[in-house]
């Protein structure tokens, strides 16, 4: 019975650990996000050069860092 509950409760703690990594990615992806909307008012009409790497670094965030949930379906 105790082993049952140990079990259950890191479970729980793995999913928690889990959840809260899959958030830390997103709001990592929002700052990269404000840094180029900065860079981007900054630059002006170069802004297509001079932030193009905060560009790519975001679009490579919005395609990695998504929230994912803890149970994953297999197809």
């Amino acid at each position: 019975m105790e082993s049952k509950t140990a079990e259950i409760k890191a479970k729980l703690q793995e999913r928690e650990n889990h959840i809260r990594e899959s958030w830390v990615r997103a709001m990592e992806a929002r700052l990269v996000r404000d840094e180029l909307a900065k860079c981007h008012q900054a630059e002006g009409v170069n802004h297509y050069e001079n932030c193009q790497w905060l560009s790519e670094k975001y679009l490579s965030m919005l395609r990695e860092n998504r929230v994912k949930g803890f149970k994953t379906i297999d197809t």
